[in-house]
């Protein structure tokens, strides 16, 4: 089971709205609308998405992390190597 499962429903309605947000961008664009203005909403969209993966990776953390520790064994430092890597990902986009 996914770490997120119980805010799925949440997640989902987050990442409608930066759906809309980015068919706007496209819309904008389209209308050959001020430069500034685009790259505000594109900044906006950036903003939301990394909100959402900064949850993500706080149920991750919560759930699969903490269990993989509880239990012990390689696949705990396994957990942790790849929370890692994500952390690192995230840091570089």
């Amino acid at each position: 089971m996914a770490g997120y499962e119980m805010q799925k429903a949440d997640i989902a309605k987050r990442l409608a709205r930066i759906e809309g947000q980015v068919r706007g961008i496209a819309k904008m664009v389209d209308e050959d609308r001020y430069c500034i203005d685009v790259l505000d909403q594109v900044s906006a969209v950036t903003r939301a998405l990394q909100n959402v993966a900064v949850g993500l990776f706080h149920d991750h953390l919560g759930h699969c992390v903490s269990h993989a520790v509880q239990a012990g064994g390689p696949d705990a430092q396994a957990k942790i190597d790849e929370a890692t890597a994500a952390v690192a990902r995230l840091v570089r986009s």
